[in-house]
């Protein structure tokens, strides 16, 4: 007696996987776009060549493409002439395929439905080339094991697959533009201090920029010594305290001119930074700190600015030798962890920041990648990014050091780059390095009047600071002077400005 034969699990598993296609659906939608070339003209930028399965199909979609984009017709016969040596089509019957393709007019109806599930077959195929890759890498320990930077090599991959949406998506109308451009002027005018971005906490300096605009890229920068790292540490906690308080007022975030921010130090520790957020905020001397030449009066009053910014929103980060691949995927890993309400990233320092790659020794153009880099972050992310830089020696060689745009160290594409360049510059520095001789009993009266012209001159500068725009896509550039109390690292308003 003949039995059924059922297939059992392992002879299912035994026949091979194939990866997720709709060919018929590629067929179709080209079917379609030869038909009718206006919904060619809707298609083209929805999809790229690589989305298709079918490597014929990707390239008579290249070949579509093309043609309408120098505004000629694209149908089988104006395609021909691009497919006469063409393998592949040689293969499937010769040019004559392309008139088989809309010999069917089914894809009219549902050609942007085909489009749509096309990108997502693409996108799937793409996931499983991620995870094979993931396997072999994690498989492989050849080199190193490294599982945490392939974590966030695997994250960077599944972030690009996601990002990968067609020009499509960035596509807006001028009444979404204008939407959005009227809902700053009115986050401006409800600030009370004409503030349309994050605020930096210093009132001249917000109505310098109008606030650190979203997907920005700032940068800020000084010889050693100015206080660049005080100012942006005073700008983040400034930024973040302003959310604590707006949230604690009950204001929505979205109208909130604060943020919760990120501060990668790479120079740093945390500790380090908090040691100055803290100095600052209890009136004590950062140096009494450290060395721990407080008293009990003093310990309470840090004590108890401690317990106030316990759940202030800054989340400093100060794993050293970062890639600008390892910082997006941090950044975007915070942001999903705090409900897409990161609103402020800092850099300290750009210069410590790695390509990447492995690199040819070519340092201004792997800078010129990290500033790009963090240009994408900024737009990808929609959020300020604020990185500080060193500056080259050039500045010291000169009689006025204040900075200017070429003293960007390994400047390659910073300035090109940047939404907004600042320079902070500190006189009294400068100054104060120059004392003369002090003066003695039985000096001469030329040591004693060069010291006191010195002594002058320290007195007119002594504390103060210069914050120069030098450049600002949204407005004008200039200066702003601020005052700087180096005994607690902090930056504040001049009132005699």
């Amino acid at each position: 007696m003949a039995t059924l034969a059922f297939p059992t699990p392992a002879t299912a598993a035994a026949e091979p996987q194939q990866l997720p296609r709709n060919v018929e659906a590629e067929a179709a939608m080209l079917g379609a776009m030869m038909i009718d070339n206006r919904l060619a003209d809707d298609l083209v930028d929805r999809l790229e060549p690589a989305h298709f399965f079918e490597p014929l199909h990707g390239r008579i979609f290249a070949a579509i493409k093309t043609l309408r984009g120098n505004d000629m017709l694209a149908t089988p016969v104006t395609l021909r002439p691009m497919f006469e040596a063409d393998e592949g089509m040689r293969e499937l019957g010769g040019p004559a395929y392309l008139a088989s393709l809309t010999g069917s007019g089914a894809g009219l109806i549902g050609a942007r439905q085909f489009a749509q599930q096309i990108y997502d077959l693409a996108m799937l195929r793409a996931l499983v080339t991620v995870g094979r890759t993931l396997v072999d890498r994690a498989m492989d320990t050849s080199e190193e094991v490294n599982p945490r930077a392939q974590i966030e090599l695997a994250e960077e991959e599944l972030y690009k697959v996601a990002g990968d949406g067609g020009a499509e998506s960035s596509i807006k109308t001028f009444a979404q533009a204008t939407t959005m451009a009227v809902k700053n002027a009115e986050r401006a005018l409800n600030s009370g201090g004409h503030v349309s971005g994050i605020t930096t906490g210093l009132d001249s300096v917000n109505s310098k920029i109008g606030g650190m605009h979203r997907s920005d890229l700032m940068i800020l920068a000084g010889r050693p010594g100015m206080g660049k790292t005080s100012l942006a540490t005073n700008i983040a906690f400034n930024a973040a305290r302003r959310w604590m308080r707006d949230m604690a007022d009950g204001i929505p975030p979205s109208e909130s001119v604060g943020a919760k921010v990120a501060f990668f130090s790479l120079e740093m520790s945390a500790d380090q930074l908090a040691t100055r957020i803290l100095a600052e905020q209890s009136r004590i001397s950062s140096e009494s700190l450290r060395m721990g030449k407080i008293s009990r009066a003093e310990f309470g009053q840090l004590a108890q600015a401690a317990a106030e910014l316990e759940n202030l929103p800054l989340f400093i980060d100060d794993t050293g030798g970062l890639s600008i691949s390892a910082l997006h995927t941090r950044v975007r890993r915070l942001q999903r962890r705090h409900n897409n309400e990161l609103g402020l990233v800092v850099v300290d320092y750009l210069q410590l920041l790695t390509a990447g790659g492995k690199g040819d020794g070519n340092r201004v153009q792997e800078i010129s990648e990290i500033s790009r880099g963090l240009k994408t972050l900024a737009k990808d992310m929609n959020v300020p990014v604020l990185a500080l830089s060193q500056l080259s020696r050039a500045v010291e060689s000169r009689e006025d050091k204040r900075p200017m745009l070429s003293d960007l160290r390994e400047s390659g594409s910073i300035e090109q780059d940047a939404d907004m360049v600042w320079f902070v510059f500190r006189e009294d520095y400068y100054t104060a390095a120059r004392e003369p001789k002090r003066p003695v009993e039985g000096d001469n009266a030329k040591v004693f009047e060069d010291h006191a012209a010195w002594a002058s001159d320290m007195e007119r500068v002594y504390g103060l600071a210069e914050l120069i725009v030098a450049k600002q896509r949204h407005g004008a550039t200039g200066k702003v002077v601020l005052k700087f109390d180096p005994t607690i690292t902090r930056f504040s308003d001049y009132a005699g400005y």
